[in-house]
């Protein structure tokens, strides 16, 4: 059972049915600071209230990507009667640790943290709304269907096979679509949506000098120890190739065309 305090919440918007007006995001960072204790920095400010249906992030490390999507979880469910948020994650301990900062935040509400009865590692509110977490397995997660928001944490490190099968599941409540990783590498469909997908994405990158919480010095100090590939990937956002390649992956591109006809044998 719930345990609830008399406070009374901040509301982005009237209700009508089972919607709120003010769920597309557009209140959502004062709703934060409000009711959640969180105070977003300006990056974190333009993510949480914007109003793209896909969005995809590349971020440094340590710029708090899963603790902001954890305050945006918890508004969507919070602001939205039962509405499903699904969080993807490439292993169960990463699942299980996005899970625990949206607990952190349902206390913040005056709520005591429960499960939906059917999912080891989900959140249900008392307007029926859930969060729910599950691992990077393809063979495990199908079954979920209208889902309002689609959160895929590290995706650079989730399996492509996983991506394709969760991409129909805010196909009919025509839910939101969330990528958010630090880089690995010129591979896999995050790299392949940051460098190819179409205008309907909204792009934000935040390396790590624009992050107002990471000092110079302790940057100034992983770029020493890491050496300068592992120092661009992990706090530069930079998209770099494999250091076991032969040839750069821009190279061998550009060396493919499809003016040459194929040899045929009889």
């Amino acid at each position: 059972m719930y345990i609830t305090e008399k406070r009374k919440l901040q509301r982005p918007g009237r209700r009508t049915g089972d919607r709120a007006t003010g769920a597309s995001g557009a209140g959502a960072a004062e709703w934060v600071r409000q009711n959640l204790g969180f105070q977003p920095d300006a990056a974190q400010e333009r993510v949480l209230t914007t109003q793209s249906a896909r969005v995809v992030m590349n971020c440094t490390r340590q710029w708090g990507k899963s603790t902001v999507t954890a305050a945006k979880a918890v508004y969507q469910a919070s602001t939205v009667a039962k509405s499903l948020t699904l969080v993807v994650s490439p292993s169960a301990r990463q699942t299980g640790e996005f899970l625990r900062k949206a607990a952190e935040f349902v206390r913040k509400l005056g709520l005591r943290p429960k499960g939906d009865g059917d999912n080891e590692m989900s959140l249900l509110l008392p307007n029926r709304s859930r969060i729910v977490g599950v691992p990077g397995n393809e063979a495990t997660v199908r079954g979920f269907s209208a889902v309002s928001l689609l959160l895929v944490d590290e995706a650079a490190r989730v399996d492509d096979d996983m991506y394709l099968a969760i991409r129909p599941m805010p196909a009919v409540s025509h839910g939101a679509l969330w990528l958010m990783s630090t880089p690995y590498g010129k591979r896999g469909f995050f790299y392949e949506t940051w460098a190819e997908g179409g205008s309907e994405w909204e792009r934000v990158r935040v390396p790590a000098d624009e992050c107002p919480r990471i000092e110079r010095a302790f940057l100034a100090e992983e770029r020493r120890t890491l050496g300068e590939r592992w120092y661009l990937q992990e706090y530069q956002c930079e998209f770099v190739d494999s250091v076991s390649g032969i040839f750069d992956r821009e190279l061998v591109e550009r060396a493919i065309t499809k003016d040459v006809k194929p040899l045929e044998f009889d």
